[in-house]
């Protein structure tokens, strides 16, 4: 058999399509269905744009404070394990908030769903595909990625069957597609490649080595950090507040889009369900590009692109005075979107190693979770002050802007010393083609 067909055939590569369909299922379902459900429980409880964002926020705090301690059980018993906990969670959730009569079961019950989406999704899916691509990562990550993209793109379905039957039937319904669908796929994600004698991505030691066209991408460590190795370097904290700057921007727009096309621009909710949907496309656009170039081109300048696109694409959007406009800001935020995602876990790996990754991320969650809790809070609780999201999105434009700063400054650590076990200053590491995971 040929290496090119010896590496289509590479197990990793049946993880990374397992994560795709669960990353599609979840997003479909729950991450960017949640803004049109609450268009429909706005309307039928009267609840207001802050309510809502309280909500979303409150989950997202779920998240930041749960990745620490769901990062040691992944690296301590596996993601699948912790997959099918979560996914049993996530179907309970959804059958049960298909019944909610008021306030506080909407909280409680959206709150199990978040949890079990954590648990079944994103990070446990991520830290399996670390450790099983290392020269191959970020086309793996991206294309695990581009599920979140796909689901996003049926929000107009979504939307289609809640008007028709119900947002109840829906919701109970989005339960038992979770336990069909996500626990049979969960069963193909394994840990480490190691584990059952392979090597990542199907290559051995001495097939990176006979290739001299490989160029290593920059900072790949040949030591992997501990967690606490990592959260001394400035890379650690940079990379984190880039990622929460530019979910600022993405958790706000997941959650109030489409009360702004509806409300300041005076959308139907089906015709503002199609840009919506429109964005997953460029999104999935944008994950095939960054998947691809970042295995090839420099990950950390390619982010501060990304968010650039986030932060003049919002622009575009909150100053709109024809469709035009509206419309060109689905490219540039759903293209920066795509792009940015798949490199940044890409890059943590490449700096600190796939062995500590899921308590590494679970650190940074924490961190990140900032973003996604405060960009909406901030644009709803603006939005009804004001009347407007004119300036809940301006101020979240900017803070994109800001963010590719943060990003441009997250160079390579230096390998951690083993005398001290804490980084030494920064500066550019020397990188190798050694092979990741055991």
């Amino acid at each position: 058999m040929s290496a090119p067909r010896a590496r289509l055939k590479f197990f990793g590569w049946r993880i990374v399509a397992a994560g795709a369909a669960i990353q599609a299922m979840q997003s479909g379902l729950f991450m960017q269905a949640f803004g049109s459900y609450s268009v429909l429980l706005r309307d039928q409880f009267g609840w207001s744009a802050t309510t809502l964002s309280i909500a979303f926020a409150m989950t997202r705090a779920e998240s930041g404070m749960l990745g620490p301690v769901q990062g040691w059980l992944i690296d301590r018993f596996g993601p699948r394990k912790v997959m099918q906990v979560g996914l049993v969670m996530m179907a309970a959730g959804f059958i049960a908030f298909s019944q909610i009569q008021n306030l506080t079961g909407f909280f409680v019950f959206y709150f199990i769903m978040s949890v079990g989406a954590s648990l079944g999704g994103f990070l446990s899916v991520t830290t399996a595909i670390v450790n099983w691509f290392q020269r191959y990562r970020s086309r793996a990550l991206a294309t695990s990625q581009t599920g979140f993209a796909i689901g996003g793109s049926l929000v107009p379905l979504l939307v289609f069957f809640m008007e028709t039957y119900g947002w109840r039937e829906t919701a109970f319904a989005s339960g038992l597609i979770v336990l069909a669908v996500g626990l049979p796929l969960s069963a193909l994600v394994r840990h480490r490649p190691s584990d059952y004698g392979m090597y990542p991505d199907g290559l051995s030691p001495e097939d990176i080595e006979a290739d001299e066209d490989y160029v290593a991408p920059e900072g790949l460590t040949k030591v992997d950090f501990t967690a606490a190795q990592a959260l001394r370097t400035r890379a650690f904290w940079m990379i984190s507040l880039g990622h929460g700057s530019s979910l600022l921007v993405v958790g706000s727009l997941m959650l109030h889009l489409p009360l702004y096309l509806t409300d300041d621009e005076g959308m139907s909710l089906q015709r503002a369900s199609f840009i919506v949907g429109a964005l997953p496309v460029m999104q999935l656009v944008g994950q095939i590009l960054g998947g691809y170039f970042g295995d090839v081109m420099n990950k950390r300048l390619m982010t501060v692109a990304a968010m650039m696109g986030h932060m003049v694409g919002l622009l575009m959007l909150t100053y709109a005075v024809n469709d035009i406009m509206i419309w060109a800001f689905v490219p540039l935020h759903g293209l920066a979107w795509g792009i940015r995602g798949p490199l940044m876990q890409s890059m943590r790996a490449d700096y600190f190693g796939p062995t500590h990754f899921g308590t590494i991320m679970g650190f940074s969650s924490m961190i990140v979770m900032l973003g996604m809790i405060t960009g909406p809070l901030l644009a709803g609780f603006l939005a009804d002050q004001t009347g407007t999201y004119t300036v809940g999105f301006t101020v979240l434009a900017l803070a994109a802007g800001v963010g590719s700063v943060f990003f441009y400054l997250a160079t390579p650590p230096a390998p951690p010393t083993a005398a001290s076990g804490t980084s030494e200053a920064e500066s550019e590491p020397e990188t190798a083609a050694s092979v990741a995971g055991g």
